[in-house]
């Protein structure tokens, strides 16, 4: 039921997980952020205070994470235009932090689906480094099921599209078996998948630079 719907496991396992990760591989960690007073505690293991999209304008979250001193990546809310996620941005090197990237997620189309304005990632590097979120971007959010659907088999032509219009950086939510993953299944890469991937995207990347 929808009342079931998987809302992770705590915050204080999932930052010993994620230290573990860190420590063990020597990865840098992004984890999202969704109340001011998570900030400090984020900022102990990660590198990178992501802001959730539907939370870009909230003034109190963006300003404690600046106050962390790390790299803050606000997602463009898909009600958002990409000029106006530089109002965003200024909040947080007003704050004193000029360590800010932007995210694009996909604008709503209708009640039920997603799409990507590559413009809009022109438009954004103007006044920030640029990620392109390939997965979340597909997503089919509002199904009559009540479960988020998604377009997978896509992600590698708006990831390939992305990179050749100037996108500083992508982020793939990717699984061993999406099908059994708790949370957004219905629009993640599959693991064996991503290696070609990287390798087309970095193609792509060499082919655009002046």
């Amino acid at each position: 039921s929808r009342l079931d719907s998987f809302a992770g496991i705590g915050d204080a396992k999932a930052l010993d997980i994620l230290g573990q990760v860190k420590a063990s591989l020597g990865v840098g960690i992004v984890t999202d952020i969704h109340l001011p007073e998570e900030a400090a505690t984020a900022s102990e293991v990660a590198d990178i205070l992501r802001i959730p999209a539907f939370l870009c304008r909230q003034t109190d979250l963006l300003v404690a994470a600046a106050l962390t001193g790390k790299v803050v990546n606000i997602k463009k809310g898909q009600f958002m235009s990409p000029g106006a996620m530089a109002h965003a941005v200024a909040k947080v090197k007003e704050s004193g932090n000029d360590k800010v990237w932007v995210t694009e997620r996909g604008t709503m189309h209708g009640y039920g689906d997603l799409v990507v304005d590559m413009r809009g990632l022109a438009e954004m590097r103007a006044f920030a480094p640029t990620v392109m979120d390939l997965t979340h971007s597909l997503q089919q959010p509002n199904q009559s099921s009540g479960v988020t659907g998604g377009k997978p088999e896509l992600i590698a032509t708006v990831g390939k599209a992305a990179v050749a219009a100037g996108a500083n950086g992508v982020f793939i939510e990717t699984h061993p078996d999406p099908s059994t993953a708790l949370s957004d299944g219905a629009n993640m890469l599959p693991l064996n998948r991503l290696y070609d991937l990287l390798k087309q995207l970095k193609r792509v990347h060499e082919a655009v630079q002046d």
